[in-house]
């Protein structure tokens, strides 16, 4: 229960950062700046947070290089479509994806569970596609982008997840990994922008930091949480950030709700319900 609480949370802590991140006008150097902040609060717990084992490091390694792959297919979904839309289709195609490597490696979900699991995907895809008011639906490009990020999403979470429990130690795993992380992500964005990302690294500095923090302590929340629960289950309730990324849209980005989202709302929060169950 504890941990289905913990990851309801960091689902809500995700959408935030995604919104800061998309109101950032150059979402390169935001991920930069995301990735300093990340970096200047984990390397001083270095000496104090104990490394994951020897095991560990592989599942460490190919999870970083898939999280920077994963914040550059964002940075193209925010500029090729809505928050509202290409937002869901990235977060809510990842669950399906998770329960499947997660069966193949025995992981058993309860017949409710597996209800739960399928509406809470077709919710959220349906939250997605379904047009609000006149709106148009999201372009090819922006779909192929969001699909491809959930795509990038359940592989680096099935890898993080098989790796925090070799590692024996979800705040070693984690402190190291955003201490690492936060460096390489700063250099690719550099690398990606030119020159042009120095000046821009001061654009809503503040923002960003802010956006780079909530994102470790939600991810750190996820981490833990494998550690406890199936896979599946945590990367079903933590894609329940969809309503709140939903909202966010509305509220700050004005992209209008609509009876088919309400409706469709409706039906994640019944999967999360089943999905929960045991």
């Amino acid at each position: 229960m504890l941990s289905a609480v913990a990851v309801l949370f960091a689902g809500l802590l995700h959408a935030t950062w995604n919104a800061l991140a998309k109101a950032v006008p150059d979402r390169h150097a935001a991920f930069g700046v995301m990735g300093i902040a990340q970096s200047l609060i984990c390397l001083p717990l270095l000496p104090f947070a104990a490394p994951p084992t020897a095991g560990a490091w592989p599942y460490w390694g190919v999870s970083i290089a898939l999280q920077l792959v994963y914040m550059l297919l964002l940075i193209r979904c925010y500029e090729l479509g809505d928050f509202g839309q290409v937002y869901p289709i990235a977060r809510g195609s990842a669950p399906l994806l998770v329960a499947i490597v997660a069966g193949l490696q025995g992981e058993r979900l309860a017949v409710l569970q597996v209800f739960g699991l399928a509406a809470t995907c077709g919710g959220l895809a349906a939250l997605a596609l379904a047009g609000a008011g006149r709106r148009r639906m999201p372009s090819r490009k922006a779909v192929t982008a969001a699909v491809l990020t959930g795509a990038t999403i359940a592989a680096y979470t099935v890898v993080d997840g098989l790796g925090v429990r070799e590692s024996g130690t979800a705040l070693g795993y984690a402190v190291w990994m955003f201490a690492v992380e936060g460096v390489l992500t700063l250099a690719v964005m550099a690398a990606v922008r030119g020159r042009a990302i120095v000046p821009a690294l001061r654009d809503r500095r503040r923002v960003s930091a802010a956006g780079g923090t909530i994102s470790m302590v939600a991810y750190g929340l996820v981490l833990w949480a494998q550690t406890r629960s199936p896979l599946a289950e945590v990367a079903a309730l933590r894609e329940t950030g969809i309503l709140w990324g939903a909202l966010i849209g509305a509220v700050f980005f004005s992209e209008r709700f609509g009876r088919l989202r309400i409706a469709a709302a409706g039906v994640v929060t019944l999967g999360v319900v089943l999905l929960s169950a045991h």
